[in-house]
């Protein structure tokens, strides 16, 4: 038999339990706030570009070609250097050429005396026809001697344009301003007429650039090509292939007729002045393009965006928690991002501890306002 006095001993053993367990299982629920560092969202100026891989052209670029046959007797210019609109650059023998030429001048004056001779039988037969004083078939005959004689004439004018075309030939000029190659001749170097390769030619200042953009892209960039340019305008920048960016901006000058129906892309060109000939053709650069999206937009730390299954959140301060905010991101403009959906642009969004924390999370700021009064 139990006594009166075990059993209340008893449940005051239990009673004394069931308090003890009961405090522990409080302090297991209790979370501590979670300390955080925040930022506020603002609407700020942003100004960023699309980058496209792009290469450098000469708008124009002549391979100089003989005309005539013979060997090279003079090469006037410096391999590498500016050359000027007609200024001399190669000479083939001109002996012979010259040779034709004085005497396709020369058939042309004995054509023209021969013309002004048959010209005055032809008028004094004339005359006399008028007078019945000479026979028909003499007349008839100086008339035929007069249409050959001017037959004879252009023959000979022909001739004379020919040989003074050799002649010219025989002198290679410049085409136009540009800047000259290495040569691919030598002196006493024989040229066959259309076929040897004597060197290129390429225009300098302003220099093309060519790059691929989307067939999507295509009516956005047909509005920047009517679009008034502006002195300063810096809608197309270029960075080079040392990631310098080059110091004058470009406009559109051509875009091509079709699309590409392999790669559903079609060719831009853009000109840029070339003042200092920095530029040269084939070299590889990148086009910055301002993105049409550029100006008053809500930009954010990138860090403060959490990607779960491709979808970025944010968290969102409310009072002491936070809030799991779903956004739709722009691009990224240096360490931040642009967003387009799912803030105004006047919430407080934390920026570090972001990985502890879900929808609901008691937060502590005491952390970042500390940094903010130091």
């Amino acid at each position: 038999m139990y006594k009166i006095s075990d059993i209340i001993i008893y449940f005051a053993l239990i009673s004394s339990l069931l308090s003890c367990s009961g405090n522990m299982a409080n302090k297991k629920t209790e979370v501590p706030a979670i300390p955080v560092t925040a930022t506020n969202v603002s609407v700020t100026e942003a100004i960023f570009y699309n980058s496209y891989p792009a290469n450098l052209v000469a708008l124009k670029d002549v391979e100089l070609r003989g005309q005539v046959g013979g060997y090279i007797t003079g090469i006037y210019f410096n391999e590498g250097k500016v050359v000027h609109a007609g200024e001399k650059l190669y000479e083939i023998d001109r002996r012979k050429y010259e040779a034709s030429y004085m005497v396709a001048r020369s058939d042309v004056k004995i054509a023209e005396d021969n013309l002004e001779k048959v010209q005055r039988d032809a008028d004094r037969y004339t005359d006399l026809a008028t007078q019945d004083a000479v026979a028909k078939q003499l007349l008839d005959n100086a008339m035929t001697d007069l249409k050959n004689a001017r037959q004879h004439l252009d023959a000979a004018n022909s001739e004379l344009i020919k040989a003074k075309t050799d002649y010219d030939y025989s002198l290679i000029n410049a085409p136009f301003d540009g800047t000259i190659g290495f040569s691919s001749v030598k002196m006493g170097t024989l040229i066959t007429p259309g076929q040897t390769l004597l060197n290129t030619v390429s225009s300098d200042d302003p220099m093309g650039v060519d790059f691929e953009i989307s067939e999507t892209e295509l009516g956005r960039f047909r509005q920047l090509e009517n679009a008034a340019i502006s002195k300063n305008d810096t809608t197309f920048k270029i960075t080079l292939s040392d990631y310098s960016i080059y110091p004058f901006s470009g406009k559109i000058s051509v875009i091509d007729r079709a699309v590409d129906q392999m790669t559903g892309t079609i060719r831009v060109r853009i000109t840029v002045p070339n003042h200092d000939r920095i530029l040269k053709p084939g070299m590889s650069c990148k086009v910055l393009v301002l993105n049409a999206n550029a100006g008053k937009q809500i930009l954010i730390p990138f860090k403060t965006v959490l990607e779960q299954l491709g979808e970025y959140f944010v968290f969102v301060i409310k009072d002491k928690n936070v809030q799991q905010v779903k956004v739709s991101l722009g691009p990224r403009v240096a360490s931040n991002v642009i967003v387009f959906k799912g803030l105004r642009g006047d919430e407080t969004i934390v920026v570090d501890g972001i990985q502890k924390l879900h929808d609901g999370s008691e937060i502590t700021t005491a952390q970042n306002q500390k940094q903010q009064h130091n």
